[in-house]
């Protein structure tokens, strides 16, 4: 009885003192769904509360526009540029209030975002500048689209919505 329960233990005990091989490190990451819309949330909230340069690093959009909302300010300050259009120029940085993967195109995701007021309430673009609903829908849902850059990070590749 002793032999049956030693050799019992026996492959017990030499798989514990068995080195551990680590599986090896994926060369790449995989590029999902989830991993866009997790970057396209966090610039938007970073812009939220006012965490502009942090923000910028997440964005591959151009920056034309908010060189006119700001021309006095230097081209290269990303984080002025931002301040600016979010605090004086109309860019409407509010929180997510959901965020949908619509379409996914190879490394592009395409995301329908709906926002939040301060008070809570759905963020309704209306009409604007003489228009009329008819002429010009309200819309509460944006799109944005997220892509994958070839060093293999997500980027927004579009600000947050306009109100003039």
């Amino acid at each position: 009885m002793r032999k049956i329960i030693l050799w019992m233990y026996i492959p017990i005990l030499l798989m514990s003192c068995a080195s551990k091989v680590a599986a090896p490190a994926p060369t790449a990451l995989p590029s999902t769904a989830s991993e866009a819309q997790e970057t396209l949330v966090n610039f938007l909230e970073l812009l939220n509360s006012k965490q502009y340069a942090d923000a910028d690093t997440l964005y591959g959009g151009d920056y034309e526009q908010l060189k006119i909302f700001s021309p006095d300010t230097e081209p290269s300050d990303h984080a002025k540029l931002w301040s600016d259009a979010c605090q004086l120029a109309g860019l409407q940085c509010l929180k997510v209030r959901s965020a949908s993967l619509k379409n996914q195109q190879g490394d592009t995701y395409i995301f329908q975002v709906e926002f939040s007021n301060p008070d809570g309430n759905l963020f309704v673009l209306g009409p604007c500048c003489g228009s009329n609903a008819t002429d010009m829908p309200p819309v509460s849902q944006f799109e944005y689209q997220v892509i994958r850059n070839t060093d293999g990070k997500f980027l927004v590749m579009e600000m947050p919505p306009y109100v003039p």
